[in-house]
Order: structure tokens, then C-alpha cells, then sequence
């Protein structure tokens, strides 16, 4: 049974690597789509609305085999019509990163757009003002007041991100999800090992709420005092 508890130990491991990788995806993503959707040209807001409203509306199962399954598909026509007939199989770690990170980057769009909505646009004219340039001003007076705004939303983002890493063992990927499955059917007790994944995932989202507050504080220092003046 020790076997068993360790291989899932160290399937968490690339649970955690996939979900760090599927962050920094969806995080691009996100600042990608909410700056289509503020920059007021009607072809990118257009694009990053059908993106938002394309994601939110299929299901992450669904998507994660769409692309599993038919990303392999059309990468092979692609390289066939290259000249390539030999084909390639498509990575389960990738796969899954990519799949993960396209779909929360659509709730991270959002969660950056509301954010720089919040902030009182004269502060942006005000450095414009003064000769800043647009990616000046995004760095050093949009950028700290955002993370301030998005953090509420963005740890939710987060947090459900985290625990969708699981369907990741659908695609063959050995997660700690697959391997406590695995566990389970070698010796027919389900309930220890998904109690056992379940109390890693509570683990790791507890810590990741405990850094992200302190993120959160750091972020707000001052703020209250300045909403009291």
C-alpha cells in the first residue's frame, strides 16, 4: 500500500507542473484578450468576444478532447500536405497545458478587462501627459493598480484551475488522479487513495490561498487610507 501512497506523491508533483505551466498560459492569454477587448478596433474585440464566448459556453471535458484528439488530427494533415508522412503524436503533458491554459484564459480576460475598467482612466491620461509611452504607463501605473483589482477573481480562477487538472488523466497523463485511479482498481480500495488525492488537492489550494492573500496585502497597502481622504 506504501507504493501505492508514494507513486501518488509523486504524481502530484505533475499536478502541480501542469497547473503552474496551464497558469502562465491562461495568463497570457488573458492579458492578450482583455487588451483586444479594450483596444477598441472592432476585428480584435470581435475575435476575443467569440473567444471568451466560445470557451465559457463548451465544456472543459469537452475541450480537452476537441484538442487532444483533434489537435493530433490537424497537425497531421498539416504535415502531410508539407510533404511529412510520417505523423507525430501529440504529447499528453502539452496537450493538457494548452487545453487547460485556452480555457481559463477566456475567465482571465475578463478578470484583466474589469480590472483595468476599475482603474479611473485620468491616471492614464495624466502619464500620457507627462510623455509616458502606452507600455510605460501599462508597467508602472495601470499594471500595480490591476494585480490590486484582479487578485479576487484570479485566485478563483485559480483555485478552479487547480482541481481541473484532473481530467488530464483522461488523456492518459499520469497525475496524481490517474495514478490514485490506478491504485484503486490494483486493490479494490477506491476510498483510501481519492480520499488521500483529495486531501493533496485540499493541501495545495490551501497554500495557494494563504499566498495569494499575502500577495493580496502587499498589493493594498495603503489603499484603505487613501479611500478615507
Amino acid at each position: 500500500m506504501t507504493d501505492y501512497y508514494l507513486a501518488i506523491l509523486h504524481g502530484s508533483l505533475l499536478t502541480v507542473g501542469v497547473s503552474l505551466a496551464s497558469l502562465a498560459v491562461a495568463t497570457l492569454l488573458g492579458l492578450a484578450g482583455a487588451a483586444a477587448k479594450l483596444s477598441g478596433r472592432p476585428a480584435l474585440v470581435a475575435l476575443a468576444s467569440t473567444y471568451t464566448t466560445l470557451v465559457r459556453g463548451v465544456p472543459e471535458l469537452v475541450m480537452m478532447l476537441l484538442v487532444f484528439y483533434g489537435g493530433a488530427i490537424g497537425l497531421n494533415n498539416l504535415l502531410e500536405l508539407l510533404g511529412n508522412a510520417e505523423g507525430i503524436d501529440l504529447d499528453p503533458f502539452v496537450a493538457g497545458v494548452l487545453t487547460i491554459g485556452f480555457i481559463y484564459g477566456a475567465y482571465m480576460t475578463e478578470t484583466f478587462r474589469g480590472a483595468i475598467l476599475a482603474i479611473p482612466r485620468g491616471q492614464m491620461e495624466a502619464a500620457w501627459a507627462f510623455g509616458m509611452g502606452r507600455a510605460q504607463t501599462f508597467v508602472r501605473i495601470t499594471l500595480p493598480q490591476m494585480v490590486r483589482y484582479a487578485l479576487p477573481s484570479f485566485t478563483n480562477n485559480w483555485l478552479v484551475l487547480i482541481k481541473a487538472t484532473a481530467l488530464v488523466s483522461l488523456i492518459g497523463l499520469k497525475d496524481m488522479t490517474y495514478l490514485a485511479k490506478q491504485s484503486s482498481a490494483a486493490v479494490r480500495e477506491p476510498f483510501a487513495f481519492f480520499l488521500f488525492t483529495a486531501a493533496l488537492y485540499l493541501i495545495y489550494t490551501s497554500l495557494s490561498l494563504w499566498a495569494l492573500k499575502r500577495v493580496s496585502a502587499r498589493y493594498s497597502l495603503g489603499a484603505d487610507k487613501v479611500q478615507l481622504l
